[in-house]
């Protein structure tokens, strides 16, 4: 039985290796430390965080993420560790709340590595804390327990760490916050979270919960979070973004509005989300047709809430995301569990001499592997199942998909219309697992874009998949010219401009479709003098909405402003950029996706290492994709390293140039 405990209130623990599960509404940075006998850290040596995530018998995350699992084996501990406190923390500088009383309470458990609690703790009473001291784990007369704590820090980690005795806290504060900033730089993480119609309700064999009843995690996955849509934080800069693509556009909900979490409850994948009230319920969604008996329900397109089929659409790929990810978290927990289960069986039967005689040792030894075996086999088995019900429902909602969601290949591009409306969100590429080499899920983005895009022409992470480094940069000018068209494609007909800087025309080739096509705002600009025209024009535009803005009076900007949403195309960077051009550069990249400049970077981060730790906070800035396929990105749940695949044209196809010659009779039309 889960002891629910308050705070001050401790439990003795039973057994030495532990989870700390640990569940927020938005990401956090979760670590530890280790004191000795009189409660002092002796060193930055003796605190696992993101930046150094392992000590002797403790593993935390590697990032900020609304889902923590923190692995503990108490008996792996140095002899001189007495307590081990586990710390949450708000990032910095990634715009989002800045102090726990605008978020959610955290949700802490204590459970076995089977994924069965043993404490629990939910987190109230914060206020303008950004950092608390969750929970201890502490060894009393040789017996180890746990005791909610809940002590909050409005100073932050530089401040708990001090109390904790340490004398560098400030510094060892100061590169935890940067290695949450590479982290989360590199993560997909979830947007604002929508209104009772972001939630969706799908077709199970199972009947779906109650408002009132939690969500059903898989077993062993980490605690469940209010249902989030799994693609594009918002960006650093932390600012509103219009929704309409001109000054003053409404603004998005807050992200700070999500629901308790609960603890998980076992079972099987349950595909079904509860319901939450609305100020009006949103259509009927396609039900699907009745299923056999002892067989899960068939897949229907659309089969989500939404107010209309692209928001059922948007609903239920995110849902697939966040299905094939704790799925996926449920098969590794099994199979780690069962790693341990080995392992302890055969420390108990080794661990006497006289069983290492004869074939005692060789039998317990194949027992065992054969008792892990089994337990993998089950696991797989369950994520086979899952996987192969995802994979139906893939086959039935990729073809149904709008243009703004649909990959290159698929039929909806050859009836191909400029739209009216601006969509919900862009699909930038497809997102897959190891443990599901053969399902992809699309990576959707919302519009209007909230982070610059960073294609990365370099090698850094990436395989000997591509010798000749001119190959790869091809190719990445390739992946931004095809995101350039399709965002072209799904703005109305004069929404949308596109600006390109290509100092010395390497990019010519590449470019050539939104050159022919017309649907560039000017010929590439080239040489330093046209990198230094393009900046200084977007830079006063970003400079003059946001003082309308500011000043309340958006009708009066300049007649011949350009009010349509800004993309920016670099290339080749920083070649033909001086200190002023690269000023220029971070300026757009913090200020412009405020006011509808967006930036778009082709580059090798080290062609730039000359400037240093200058340009860091540019890089974190932006999304980075590659142009070939790379597990670089993480979900926003468990951490999950996902692959990443662009959304190329295929090859020898004629639909980019069809699309574009659509846009560019319009866009012509438009201007007449």
């Amino acid at each position: 039985m889960t002891a629910e405990l308050v705070r001050g209130q401790n439990h003795p623990l039973s057994q030495a290796r532990l989870e700390v599960r640990v569940s927020a509404g938005r990401p956090i940075v979760a670590g530890a430390t280790l004191s000795d006998e009189q409660g002092r850290v002796r060193g930055v040596e003796w605190v696992a965080h993101p930046g150094a995530p392992t000590l002797p018998g403790l593993e935390v995350s590697k990032q900020a993420a609304s889902d923590h699992r923190l692995a503990f084996d108490l008996d792996a501990l140095p002899g001189t560790v007495h307590r081990v406190s586990v710390l949450l923390a708000l990032p910095t500088g990634a715009g989002g709340p800045v102090r726990f009383g605008a978020v959610a309470a955290p949700f802490v458990a204590v459970t076995g590595l089977d994924g069965v609690e043993v404490a629990s703790y939910t987190i109230t009473g914060l206020d303008t804390e950004s950092a608390v001291v969750a929970l201890e784990l502490y060894r009393r007369q040789g017996v180890w327990k746990v005791r909610a704590v809940g002590q909050g820090y409005a100073g932050g980690l530089a401040e708990l760490l001090t109390d904790q005795g340490l004398s560098e806290a400030r510094q060892l504060a100061g590169s935890i916050n940067e290695a949450v900033a590479q982290g989360l730089a590199r993560s997909v993480s979830a947007p604002p979270p929508r209104t009772a119609d972001a939630d969706r309700s799908r077709q199970a064999a199972a009947s779906a919960p109650g408002p009132d009843q939690p969500y059903a995690a898989p077993q062993g996955a980490p605690g469940t979070v209010p249902p989030q849509s799994p693609y594009d934080a918002p960006g650093p800069q932390g600012a509103t973004v219009p929704q309409t693509g001109y000054p003053g556009g409404p603004a998005q909900p807050d992200p700070s509005a999500v629901t308790q979490p609960s603890a998980p409850t076992g079972g099987p994948v349950d595909y079904s989300h509860p319901g939450r009230q609305a100020a009006a319920p949103p259509p009927p969604a396609p039900t699907a047709p009745p299923a056999a008996p002892g067989q899960p329900a068939q897949p229907v397109a659309g089969d989500a809430t939404g107010w209309s089929m692209e928001e059922r659409l948007y609903n239920q790929v995110w849902g697939m995301f966040e299905d094939l990810a704790r799925t996926t978290a449920a098969y590794r927990s099994a199979v780690d569990f069962a790693d341990s289960r080995m392992e302890q069986e055969l420390d108990k039967v080794l661990s006497d001499p006289r069983s290492r005689i004869g074939g005692q040792g060789d039998a317990a030894r194949e027992a065992a592997q054969a008792k892990r075996a089994g337990l993998v086999d089950q696991a797989r088995a369950a994520l086979d199942r899952d996987l192969a019900q995802l994979a139906a429902e893939a086959e039935v909602v990729e073809p149904a998909l709008p243009a703004a969601y649909a990959s290159w290949d698929n039929p909806v591009w050859h009836g191909y219309r400029v739209p009216m409306e601006i969509p919900m969100a862009l699909r930038l590429g497809d997102l897959r697992l190891p443990e599901s080499e053969n399902l992809s899920i699309p990576m959707l983005v919302r519009l209007p874009l909230e982070r610059g895009l960073w294609i990365d022409s370099g090698r850094a992470g990436l395989d000997d998949q591509l010798a000749d480094s001119d190959e790869l940069r091809r190719l990445a000018m390739d992946t931004a010219v095809a995101h350039a068209a399709r965002l072209l494609a799904v703005y109305p007909a004069g929404e949308f401009t596109v600006h390109v800087i290509d100092p010395a025309g390497s990019g010519a080739s590449c470019l050539a479709p939104l050159v022919r096509s017309g649907v560039l705002d000017g010929p590439p600009a080239a040489g330093a003098a046209g990198v230094g025209q393009v900046l200084a024009r977007l830079t006063q535009r970003v400079d003059l909405v946001q003082m309308a803005v500011r000043g309340g009076v958006a009708d009066s900007l300049p007649p011949d402003l350009d009010t349509a949403e800004q993309l920016l195309i670099v290339n080749d960077f920083p070649h033909g950029f001086d200190d002023r051009a690269v000023t220029q550069l971070r300026y757009l990249a913090d200020e412009g996706p405020a006011v509808g400049v967006h930036l778009m970077m082709v580059a090798d981060r080290e062609d730039a290492a000359a400037y240093g730790p200058l340009l860091d906070p540019l890089w974190r800035s932006l999304l980075r994709l590659t142009p070939v396929p790379d597990d670089h990105l993480a979900d926003p749940w468990v951490g999950h390293a996902w692959t990443y695949e662009p959304a190329l044209v295929p090859p020898g196809s004629q639909v980019l140039q069809q699309v574009l010659s659509q846009v560019a009779a319009a866009r012509r039309s438009w201007n007449r």
